[in-house]
């Protein structure tokens, strides 16, 4: 007898599936008049945009706080489904999936303390997520920017574009790749 294989026998992306919530994306609550969008692409190692990644952020309160709000997998009391946020609490965290043209965007808050959002990606291929940052600024003294060379460090800083937005485009390999962060 033979059994079809289970996520972990296999390589997904099962992405879509469970990990996207209602509003992922806005962890700004709704009308703040400090909010930023940050957005950009996943590009695979050929520069093709990648349709079904899942990007992850995190980042501190604009008071440097770290604990969030509890609130971003809300469940509705009757039917049980998750509802996403409540659209009030800044929880410090959010999860969008790229659309079909690889691209994501989240409004959130300038971050406190730091001048990054840190930023985990999975994504078809990846036997592991990746680390990064998406840095709002190219902060002088920074331990992690002050590592790289200019060309380096350069895929990792955002780029200003009109009314508080900034882009932050992923290359997961090749030219250009995004530096990513190893954890031990």
């Amino acid at each position: 007898m033979s059994y079809a294989p289970t996520p972990s026998q296999t390589v997904g992306p099962f992405y879509g599936y469970a990990l996207p919530f209602p509003r992922g994306g806005e962890v700004a609550p709704a009308g703040h008049p400090d909010a930023i969008t940050l957005h950009g692409y996943v590009y695979d190692g050929a520069g093709n945009p990648v349709p079904d990644a899942l990007i992850e952020t995190w980042q501190p309160a604009p008071d440097g706080s770290r604990t969030g709000a509890p609130g971003s997998l809300r469940h509705d009391p009757v039917t049980g489904e998750v509802i996403g946020r409540d659209g009030v609490a800044f929880t410090g965290f959010g999860r969008v999936p790229t659309d079909a043209d690889g691209h994501w965007a989240i409004r959130t808050l300038p971050p406190g303390g730091v001048s990054y959002i840190a930023v985990a990606v999975f994504a078809r291929g990846l036997l592991h997520h990746l680390y990064t940052r998406a840095y709002l600024t190219d902060e002088p003294g920074d331990p992690l920017l002050g590592s790289l060379d200019a060309r380096r460090r350069a895929t990792l800083i955002t780029r200003p574009e009109a009314h508080r937005t900034y882009r932050f485009d992923i290359r997961l390999q090749g030219e250009g790749e995004t530096v990513f962060l190893e954890f031990e």
